[in-house]
């Protein structure tokens, strides 16, 4: 599945565009955050995404074809939208809202076969929000029907998934349980697309990202390379430091807010690098089945990697790995982060800087 957006531009009222000559393409596995501030447009860009509005330049193509000429029920079937919650959806039971999304499969007034149901009452197990089916959807809170409009989404069987503010109204545990969802989603092929607010989500998340800023400006990339302190500052007006926390099993990037500035100037890719570096990456990987995916993303670095080892170790199951390489700081950092967003795995970098000899610093 490939999701391509094309110089897409849309305003409201003529003169004043919201989104303006926007690039990006999100393919199968990807998860991608969407940033910006209140009113910069983040749920429009969906809903012309998914051809809910219409673009008035550019357009949005699924595997090549023009959603626009999708079928409706064809693009049901492939592409499955959470918005917001904002209110009850009539008075169903949380079971039959979430049986809702197969009837892209099943047709709206067919009999579900016990297939359906199984797969309602497992997505709801697996969201912690079995103990809700029963409850009608006007007698549950908003984070409580949030979840729920996630579960019908994904009964659907999407290839894309589309969510906007998924972690909204929600509480810790809930917020996770639903990253957690689109990480292992993305992790099994799907692709997921979804609006936050919170910077701290995507660098700990996202493969790729992007960022809208009020006047239609739009800057996307990998992760690394654009959730940045000066970028952050530029989109929404606040001065943050990005840091790291570690912990005995896994370091994880944090954004904490210092002050209110001026939100100026255009959010920017950091300036090509000239200067290559040698970095080690070690990796402990504690699910075998991650490996695939290790090495898909060596790949994509392969003219860079000096030495590849694959270290020995007693515990069944776990597998350590070593690789050199040499590459710009902005390659290995982006690299870095696309392996620590995967689940079950490790992972520590350390810079060699050159010609200082014995100079090493920890980027992760």
């Amino acid at each position: 599945m490939k999701l391509v957006v094309e110089d897409g531009s849309f305003a409201y009222v003529k003169g004043h565009p919201i989104i303006q000559d926007l690039n990006f393409k999100a393919e199968s596995g990807n998860l991608i955050a969407i940033l910006g501030p209140n009113g910069a447009g983040k749920t429009t860009l969906l809903r012309c995404i998914m051809g809910l509005l219409k673009w008035d330049g550019g357009r949005s193509t699924l595997d090549g074809q023009n959603i626009y000429q999708i079928p409706s029920k064809k693009l049901w079937q492939k592409v499955s939208y959470v918005p917001q919650a904002r209110g009850a959806f009539a008075s169903f039971t949380a079971e039959d809202m979430i049986l809702l999304g197969c009837t892209s499969r099943i047709g709206i007034f067919s009999t579900p076969h016990q297939s359906e149901l199984d797969l309602v009452h497992k997505l709801a197990a697996d969201m912690g929000i079995d103990w809700l089916l029963q409850k009608r959807c006007t007698e549950i809170s908003g984070g409580e029907l949030q979840m729920v409009l996630i579960a019908r989404a994904l009964a659907a069987k999407p290839q894309l998934l589309i969510l906007d503010e998924p972690e909204s109204n929600l509480d810790f545990k809930n917020q996770l349980i639903v990253l957690d969802t689109m990480t292992r989603l993305a992790n099994q092929g799907m692709c997921c697309i979804f609006n936050t607010h919170y910077p701290n989500h995507a660098l700990m998340r996202s493969s790729q990202s992007l960022i809208l800023q009020k006047g239609g400006e739009s800057i996307f990339g990998e992760t690394s390379e654009i959730v940045t302190e000066a970028n952050i500052e530029k989109a929404f007006g606040v001065k943050a430091i990005i840091g790291q926390i570690e912990t005995p099993g896994h370091i994880y990037p944090s954004v904490m807010p210092l002050k209110v500035t001026p939100q100026t100037g255009k959010c920017q890719h950091e300036p090509p690098e000239k200067q290559q570096v040698t970095a080690t990456i070690a990796m402990i990987l504690t699910q075998p089945q991650r490996l695939a995916k290790i090495k898909y993303l060596l790949q994509q670095y392969q003219q860079t990697i000096l030495n590849q080892t694959k270290l020995p170790t007693t515990k069944q199951g776990m597998i350590v790995l070593n690789v050199t390489l040499m590459a710009s700081l902005s390659k290995i950092k982006a690299l870095t982060h696309q392996i620590e967003i995967l689940p079950d795995v490790n992972v520590k970098t350390t810079i060699a800087e050159e010609p200082v000899s014995n100079a090493q610093s920890a980027i992760n």
